[in-house]
């Protein structure tokens, strides 16, 4: 009777903490694409033009390319609960430097400091959400902290940028702070301390980099999910100039991203829990088709909406997928490798963007760039053929 009862007790408890997890993922996602909205606000405020402005995008994805491998190789043995509280701390000294920055070298440096802890970040909270859950429902504990990054773009990228807008873009950032403070208190109040692990060392989790595994699984991440970026970075021009669409259709288009970005999220960390390989490949197929699509598709903008929504549909599911590929392959070093996926995937936006600008300036139209997507989705399904041939040979 008393262990029946306090089932459902323990259910909400771990519930209540992955809630928590995912709302410290709304404000990184939030502090991460709120830039792109605000960029002119932005150039205007730190006298730069636009094109200079956007470095400040660069500068914040280089802090999580470096910050993830570096901070997950040599905190795994930390208490989990307390490690969360430090990235939390971390970030919240990044978003305060921004939101403060008298000028655009220290904006910069605060972009910098604000992108190191975001691996590292979804990395503990994925293992954190993951031990909370039976095994059966741990795609599902995940992909719910993942969500929060979906939920940013759906709602809170939105409302940060309106406000950047109404008030100053320094006012985007001091909503972040408050988010981020919030979720801190609410990270000591709820989420159960969880312990590190202590056979960890900084040789032993970088020895995770010896698995060819976890670079073909890295490998689909950044080449792979490029595809994505190199439409995404796009979207805006692609709506107005190809599409034909008013500039405020835009931010329908946006919407759609954001909503199947939520939809993606749920249904991928269900596909994981049935077979997260199969999920992986076909996601990566069914974004390959879908980039194909917008190709011939994007000159209707009710076609480019439908298909925006169906694309991030698929590409979440692909996202929560090699989170937790990267977690099995990786082994005892899963903190590494849940971390190393957000380094990919920023190291995936600059390779989309970069390509992506290249087919467009060398004459190609906007249109090109899912082409581009095409290409990186085919490049990232041979990367994928090389894994399942030496999962036959190799079990992971």
């Amino acid at each position: 009777m008393t262990a029946t009862a306090t089932r459902p007790t323990a259910t909400r408890r771990a519930a209540l903490a992955i809630a928590v997890l995912s709302c410290g993922a709304v404000a990184i996602g939030i502090s991460e694409f709120v830039v792109m909205g605000l960029l002119p606000e932005i150039a205007r405020g730190v006298d730069v033009d636009i094109p200079t402005a956007g470095h400040v995008v660069s500068a914040y994805a280089f802090g999580v390319v470096v910050g993830a491998p570096v901070i997950a190789a040599t905190a795994a043995r930390l208490p989990r609960k307390g490690l969360l509280v430090g990235l939390l701390a971390a970030f919240l000294a990044g978003t305060v430097l921004t939101a403060v920055a008298p000028g655009y070298g220290t904006l910069l440096a605060a972009r910098f400091v604000a992108g190191l802890p975001h691996g590292a970040y979804f990395g503990v909270a994925s293992l954190v959400a993951a031990s909370l859950v039976p095994p059966e429902a741990k795609g599902r504990a995940v992909s719910s902290v993942m969500l929060g990054l979906s939920v940013a773009t759906l709602a809170g990228v939105p409302a940060a940028t309106w406000l950047g807008q109404t008030l100053g873009w320094r006012a985007a950032f001091v909503a972040v702070l408050a988010v981020a403070v919030l979720t801190l208190l609410a990270v000591l109040a709820v989420v159960p301390r969880t312990p590190g692990n202590p056979q960890a060392t900084v040789r032993s989790e970088l020895g995770a980099l010896r698995r060819p595994q976890v670079w073909l699984t890295l490998g689909v991440a950044v080449v792979g999910f490029g595809g994505f970026f190199a439409l995404y970075a796009y979207i805006a021009p692609l709506t107005t100039e190809v599409a034909g669409a008013p500039a405020g259709a835009v931010p329908l288009v946006l919407l759609a991203f954001g909503v199947g970005g939520v939809l993606g999220t749920v249904l991928g960390g269900k596909l994981a829990d049935v077979a997260l390989f199969r999920s992986l490949v076909w996601s990566m197929v069914g974004t390959g088709v879908l980039l194909g699509a917008v190709y011939v598709g994007s000159r209707s903008v009710v076609s480019l909406l439908a298909l925006a929504l169906c694309i991030t549909v698929v590409t979440s599911v692909l996202v929560v997928t090699l989170q937790l590929r990267l977690m099995q392959v990786a082994r005892e070093a899963e903190l590494l490798g849940a971390a190393l996926n957000h380094s990919a995937l920023n190291a995936a936006n600059g390779l989309g963007a970069l390509l992506g600008g290249w087919v467009i300036a060398s004459g190609w139209g906007y249109q090109s760039t899912a082409l581009v997507g095409v290409v990186l989705a085919v490049l990232g399904l041979g990367v994928l053929a090389w894994s399942a041939a030496l999962r036959r040979r190799v079990p992971d």
